[in-house]
């Protein structure tokens, strides 16, 4: 059923990965400002890779050219890959810690200071605050709902790439339908 979907509307399943990846910053934000949740490192990144995914899947559903929509798909792909990677490497932080926590810089703090080659091994290397569970849903992290969402985007684009590159759902030779 969801293929068929994808074949008759690969611009609809864009816009709503795209609108799901906003729902999820919306929802990182009210836990932020309404929970008093602090954001991590890791979490920051995580949120650009999915600023990413939302906009390249936007941009991928804005027009009904086969070549335009796939380029940016496959944008959004690399950036669901990238955001499911940082939250991989974070879950794994937090099932396995660091035997000393050190709160270490944040994010900000690591980029001002610290020339890009040395910022970024910082924080993948983690922290005791990325190491931390503050909030969970039934039984899981958020990094561990990040790296669902962010495989589930992953999949879907993929699943969207490779039916578009087969060419199913031709019509007159003209791609898909693009409803």
């Amino acid at each position: 059923m969801l293929l068929n979907w994808i074949d008759q509307a690969p611009r609809r399943v864009l816009a709503l990965i795209s609108a799901a990846c906003v729902a999820m910053l919306a929802f990182g934000m009210y836990l932020q400002h309404v929970v008093g949740l602090e954001p991590c490192p890791m979490c920051i990144v995580q949120r650009y890779a999915l600023i990413g995914v939302a906009i390249f899947a936007g941009l991928a559903s804005a027009r009904g050219s086969k070549g335009w929509w796939m380029s940016w798909s496959v944008l959004a792909l690399i950036a669901s890959g990238f955001g499911a990677f940082v939250a991989a490497r974070q879950s794994w932080l937090q099932w396995y810690p660091p035997e000393v926590a050190t709160c270490g810089r944040d994010f900000y703090g690591m980029i001002e200071n610290y020339p890009i080659s040395r910022a970024i091994p910082m924080i993948f290397r983690g922290s005791g605050d990325c190491a931390a569970v503050d909030w969970t849903f039934l039984g899981g992290s958020i990094a561990n709902w990040s790296f669902v969402c962010f495989v589930g985007f992953a999949l879907v684009l993929l699943a969207l790439l490779v039916r578009g590159l087969k060419g199913r759902g031709n019509r007159g030779g003209s791609g898909y339908s693009m409803a």
